[in-house]
């Protein structure tokens, strides 16, 4: 099955979406923050095909999520560690994590996100990095960007006038 390449569409969900898609890249990144660096670890863990673990483990890596390093020569082995990029995607893992345990788990929270100070359960949220107040719908929105496109700049304005049509009552 070929793979839309979403890498050159303006939009940053897209563009990310291109390296992360795919749910076993998804997966195998969760090992990764884990502490799993090794095929034979991430094939055991995740029950995965070897080719198709193959597959995601080079695309990942061409992605700039992970680094192939070599810990042994004979027999030639490799190891794959998070790189900054890779590093970065931590928060969507937990907020992942948050949304599933939330929505997703009638069983009851099967992992939870703990401090390691206070060993108290974390419930994380994103927050503005300039003013540390929580992102919230009623607060915050989308809005085009400096590099955006005139599409985009027309989605976002369709998206203003929803937004002040439900605020004011209108119909949108």
């Amino acid at each position: 099955m070929l793979k839309t390449n979403l890498s050159a569409m303006p939009c940053p969900i897209a563009r990310s979406l291109d390296r992360v898609g795919e749910w076993w890249s998804i997966m195998i990144l969760r090992e990764c923050f884990y502490g799993e660096t090794r095929f034979d670890g991430f094939k055991k863990s995740l029950g995965i095909a070897p080719n198709m673990l193959t597959r995601r483990l080079n695309d990942l890596v061409e992605s700039g999520l992970l680094e192939r390093r070599r810990y042994s020569d004979k027999p030639p082995r490799d190891e794959y560690v998070l790189t900054e990029a890779g590093r970065d995607f931590r928060p969507v893992m937990l907020a992942m994590l948050a949304w599933g345990n939330k929505h997703f788990a009638p069983e009851g929270k099967t992992i939870i996100l703990r401090d390691s100070v206070t060993g108290a359960e974390a419930d994380p949220v994103l927050v503005d990095a300039n003013t540390g107040i929580p992102i919230d719908r009623a607060r915050h929105f989308t809005a085009a960007g400096p590099a955006a496109t005139e599409s985009t700049h027309l989605r976002m304005q369709r998206a203003a006038e929803r937004r002040a049509a439900a605020t004011s009552g209108e119909p949108a």
